[in-house]
């Protein structure tokens, strides 16, 4: 059989919803997945589903549609992109208590999360002066792209966002005379729907997320009108988007996690695997040992035609 030659399509999907049983929906998901050859990692929860998928473009629209199928799941927000090779080694379906995990009990995204806002919408919306615009993000994400005047709250990972918030929102209070406008976004719209109901829950109401996150707007607005500035952080080894979805030059430091670009990469502080100019003092010789291990057995890999099961 000849080998298709079209490129690897990649769907970043996820919706909150109610799902009563994730186990027993598993036994649903991850068939449909391994029938059709996919490879990725899909989330599912009590509060819904969160992945990203990808495989050759048929067999990703037949699974789409199959997930759509279920009731729970019929609006399901899914971003498509390309990858030049298979970003991923395996499938896998597992079980967490939340989706995206920020927590905190109680956060209903299935039905208090903000308003959403189409891509095409958002300009105006954070070209409002009244407007209070926030990256939900990662700082290493943000450290490569983010909307212009955006707030980086500069947090390690999602679940020190409500601390963010508390200490940033006490300049906010919805009691004043005017009430804030605020809006969020993220990289596929997930962090930042989760967010905008825990904002909400604060006491804010003016609460709007762009639909579909970052990667829907790159896809969507051309860049002569985009008002985006820099790349788009992903996770998976395409490390990186521009507009239209184009694949960005970068590695990603195993050490740290940072986006390294080509300037990056000619530090003598580079060395790959180990450490990069964002971390070269922040390691231990232990870390570090272990780091280089790893890289070792990545390089043999290569060697072998193979790749390493801790590369991806």
């Amino acid at each position: 059989m000849t080998e298709s030659l079209s490129p690897v399509k990649v769907a970043a999907l996820y919706h909150f919803a109610v799902v009563d049983d994730p186990a027993a929906l598993r036994l649903q998901v991850l068939p449909l997945c391994e029938q059709h050859g996919l490879k990725g990692t899909i989330l599912l929860a009590p509060e819904g589903i969160n992945g990203t998928i990808a495989g050759a473009p048929d067999a990703i629209d037949r699974v789409i549609a199959g997930l759509r199928a279920l009731p729970q799941f019929a609006d399901l927000e899914v971003k498509y992109s390309e990858a030049s090779n298979m970003p991923f080694l395996r499938m896998k379906v597992r079980l967490k208590k939340e989706i995206v995990s920020m927590g905190v009990e109680g956060v209903d995204a299935a039905t208090e999360k903000g308003a959403y806002v189409d891509p095409a919408d958002w300009n105006d919306l954070i070209a409002d002066p009244d407007t209070i615009v926030i990256d939900t993000r990662n700082a290493y994400e943000v450290a490569i792209g983010s909307f212009d005047g955006a707030i980086n709250p500069n947090t390690e990972s999602f679940r020190d966002f409500p601390a963010w918030f508390d200490d940033f929102s006490r300049q906010l209070r919805p009691d004043s005379v005017t009430r804030p406008k605020i809006a969020m976004f993220c990289t596929g719209g997930i962090r930042c729907e989760k967010a905008t109901a825990y904002v909400k829950a604060q006491g804010f109401d003016d609460v709007q997320h762009l639909k579909g996150g970052i990667l829907k707007y790159l896809e969507h607005v051309p860049e002569s009108e985009s008002l985006w500035q820099g790349d788009c952080f992903l996770f998976d080894q395409r490390v990186a988007v521009g507009h239209g979805l184009v694949e960005a030059d970068y590695d990603q430091c195993y050490a740290c996690r940072m986006p390294l670009n080509a300037a990056d990469r000619a530090s003598p502080d580079y060395i790959p695997g180990e450490a990069c100019p964002h971390c070269i003092d922040q390691r231990t010789d232990e870390q570090r040992a272990r780091y280089r291990e790893r890289q070792r057995q990545v390089e043999k890999a290569a060697e072998e035609g193979r790749q390493h099961l801790g590369s991806a």
